[in-house]
């Protein structure tokens, strides 16, 4: 009896450890927010409100231009010349705006994120696969990446 809750504890806290990337410090997403509150108005307030985060868990920054985030129809958004610091995130917001620290605007009038169930992917500039986050679910508006 023992045993099993000890073996029960272990891969309890096995599953909460990071990525191995995310441990060795990387580029990756960190939430998606694909269901912004309220109705779907497609007001640029209501647009801005679904946003995707990444994460630098370097110790250094990194220049994120030409980067793309794409979701699973193909709509791509490729980052222009953006530095995120060490430890920091930036927010891809859907809607227009202007970029400041941690964020950054895709300039649609409409949806990207399935508000059911999609994927994002995100490459580095030569297209080398970096990440990706899925999700399948209507009970939530965000997802943890």
């Amino acid at each position: 009896m023992l045993a099993a809750a000890v073996a029960a504890a272990a891969s309890a806290s096995v599953a909460l450890l990071p990525t191995q990337a995310q441990a060795a410090g990387s580029i990756h997403l960190y939430k998606v927010y694909y269901d912004s509150p309220g109705s779907d108005t497609r007001s640029n307030s209501s647009l801005n409100a679904e946003y995707v985060q990444i994460k630098n868990s370097t110790s250094r920054a990194v220049q994120l231009k030409g980067y793309t985030l794409r979701d699973k129809t193909g709509y791509t958004y490729t980052f222009p010349s953006y530095r995120v610091s060490a430890g920091k995130t930036v927010k891809v917001h859907t809607g227009r705006g202007s970029q400041s620290a941690g964020h950054v605007y895709w300039g649609r009038g409409a949806y990207v994120w399935n508000n059911d169930k999609d994927t994002t992917t995100l490459r580095t500039p030569s297209g080398a696969f970096r990440d990706s986050c899925s999700y399948n679910s209507t009970r939530y508006d965000y997802k943890m990446c």
